[in-house]
């Protein structure tokens, strides 16, 4: 997990519209996918320009964002 900085968009309803996120000053546009509400906060996915997918979280105590990387995931092939 780190830290970094997000631009985005806080709809009326509570949803959150992720524009780009940046890393040690450097911006980055992603592509967004679903997003929830849970007891740490709100997480959104999205899709970096070189189709690696990560998570990000704002945290509900701190209202600080969070950058966790995914793994991705391929599907055993079946014969």
């Amino acid at each position: 997990m780190s830290a970094i900085s997000v631009d985005c968009l806080f709809e009326p309803d509570g949803q959150v519209r992720v524009r780009r996120i940046g890393f040690d000053g450097r911006w980055q546009s992603v592509g967004q996918g679903r997003q929830w509400l849970d007891g740490d906060g709100r997480h959104v996915l999205v899709m970096l320009p070189n189709k690696q997918t990560a998570e990000l979280l704002l945290r509900a105590n701190s209202l600080t964002w969070e950058f966790r990387p995914r793994r991705p995931v391929f599907p055993e092939i079946l014969a």
